[in-house]
């Protein structure tokens, strides 16, 4: 309710802004005397009278939907995925990093919800993969609800090595399946 509120302010603000300027005044010709030469005349050009279109409750809501979709997007677009070090899941201080660029975007769009992913890479059994993909995602959660984003925006979900990035059967592609990804949700 507070986010309308501040959107329907921001909207009526942004309306108000858009017809001032638009209504901008003609400039003021002042006439100089020239001598011996005969009177201008100056004639202005009639102002033409803008109408207004009231702001409806339904376009505000419009509004707010579709700002809504932009900061989904926005975070969508910026929320970057981390590694993890092989049969680890804490957080590395390049993974902190990101995790702080992350909970930035997260707090700057407070509607937004994250499902976060636990990822591993092949080795292992699958009941190992998938506790350990948990362990993963577990750590991401807790350090971005320490960096002020609200816990209830965030979701788990643990895939183990059912879902790599990289199908080759050596280190560096085992290296980016080792990871959390973070996925907008409703």
């Amino acid at each position: 309710m507070k986010f309308l509120s501040v959107v329907r302010f921001l909207v009526i603000g942004f309306a108000f802004a858009v017809l001032t300027v638009g209504c901008a005044k003609q400039p003021v010709v002042e006439e100089t005397p020239v001598p011996a030469q005969p009177t201008q005349v100056v004639v202005e050009q009639p102002v033409r009278a803008v109408q207004e279109t009231p702001i409806t409750d339904t376009s505000v809501a419009m509004t707010a939907e579709e700002a809504a979709a932009e900061a989904r997007r926005a975070a969508a677009a910026g929320l970057q995925r981390i590694h993890f070090d092989f049969d680890r899941s804490d957080l590395t201080e390049e993974a902190k990093q990101i995790l702080v660029n992350n909970a930035g975007l997260l707090r700057a769009a407070p509607q937004v919800n994250v499902l976060i992913e636990g990822h591993t890479d092949e080795r292992g059994s699958d009941e190992y993969n998938l506790a350990l993909g948990e362990r993963r995602a577990i750590s991401a959660r807790n350090f971005l609800v320490s960096l002020g984003v609200g816990a209830d925006r965030l979701r788990i979900i643990s895939y183990g090595e059912e879902m790599p990035i990289a199908l080759e059967r050596n280190e560096e592609a085992w290296a980016k399946n080792r990871r959390a990804e973070f996925k907008i949700s409703r």
